[in-house]
């Protein structure tokens, strides 16, 4: 998705929900897991929310994890039945950028080759300036890293 004129939003209070907010993203992402989950009969969902470093969306705090997954074991028949018990596994919650940036390193993650950003060109750059941007080159700086993506703006890297 592109969206075009995206801008990075004025420093968040705890409670501010950020410019490039998404509407219910995370729940139609789950929902259609969930929904597919079921048909294969696996009990597991992953998702990789973060709250630490950009907290201000709703649908990536714990609490918001905490109630799908109550709901989806109430709203399905595997779970009104009792032969499928749902778990929704958030392994990048309470990690920093750097964190997440050092464990797709360890991984294997090929960072070249992925962006992270609202505001794209065509030619698939990043915008370096959007939030979604500027947390990503913090993560890098933070790991004593140069982030290898793509840029619109050489100033960006």
């Amino acid at each position: 998705m592109r969206i075009v004129g995206a801008q990075h939003a004025a420093p968040l209070r705890s409670n501010d929900i950020p410019v490039t907010y998404v509407p219910a993203r995370n729940t139609i992402f789950l929902s259609f897991a969930l929904g597919w989950a079921e048909v294969l009969g696996a009990g597991h969902l992953v998702i990789g929310v973060n709250a630490l470093d950009y907290s201000g969306y709703p649908d990536c705090r714990p609490e918001y994890i905490e109630a799908y997954e109550r709901m989806a074991n109430l709203a399905t028949k595997a779970g009104v039945e009792g032969s499928q018990r749902l778990k929704i596994h958030t392994p990048l919650i309470n990690l920093t950028k750097s964190e997440i940036i050092n464990r797709g390193i360890e991984l294997g993650v090929d960072y070249s080759k992925t962006i992270t950003c609202y505001d794209p060109t065509e030619q698939g750059k990043a915008c370096g300036h959007c939030d979604a941007c500027l947390l990503r080159l913090k993560g890098f700086a933070d790991s004593g890293l140069s982030d290898p993506a793509p840029y619109s703006h050489a100033e960006a890297v």
